[in-house]
């Protein structure tokens, strides 16, 4: 049985404040290079792919560390269905955070286009070309990217439920650690 800690570690905090913006930045930078034809389109593709990576690479140290540390344990008087929702929007939180990086290389992989993190460095494909996987793994991509949102929206809300009106440490596990 994993040791209980009042607090998410400093680790955990860090990679969670870091992919926050990040991935709300993502979005964004999602939509954005979808809704335009402008210049602004190749430019926004230049940052959305190395971006997408990194986090991929920071949600697998992410999910390390909640698997070797664990998280606090939830308040004693939460009651049964906010616990339950609290797991599972936090297993469907992880699970989009890997899944949208990855879908997205498999698309470009797909559709036969390099992922270019800088330069001359690209990753290797992992899909076959294949137009019809293209057009399946770009709604895909689409689908889950407001899926994500959604759920981004909806930890925020919980984050500000427990932190404004519950005021029951939850919030700030992550929010100040051990303060």
């Amino acid at each position: 049985m994993k040791p209980t800690y009042a607090h998410f570690s400093p680790l955990a905090r860090l990679l969670h404040w870091t992919m926050a913006p990040l991935i709300v930045a993502m979005l964004f930078v999602g939509v954005g290079m979808v809704a335009t034809v402008s210049r602004a389109h190749t430019t926004l593709i230049a940052i959305h792919k190395p971006l997408g990576i990194a986090l991929l690479l920071l949600v697998i140290l992410r999910v390390s560390v909640r698997i070797r540390r664990g998280s606090p344990r939830l308040p004693v008087d939460m009651p049964a269905p906010q616990r339950i929702a609290a797991r599972m929007s936090h297993l469907v939180l992880y699970a989009l955070m890997a899944a949208m990086p990855l879908i997205g290389w498999a698309m470009l992989s797909a559709a036969g286009y390099p992922v270019t993190l800088y330069g001359p460095l690209h990753l290797p494909p992992i899909a076959p070309h294949n137009v019809e996987l293209f057009a399946l793994l770009r709604a895909l991509h689409t689908w889950l990217a407001f899926a994500l949102f959604a759920t981004v929206l909806l930890h925020l809300a919980a984050a500000l439920f427990h932190g404004l009106i519950r005021r029951d440490g939850v919030f700030s596990s992550m929010a100040r650690g051990g303060r």
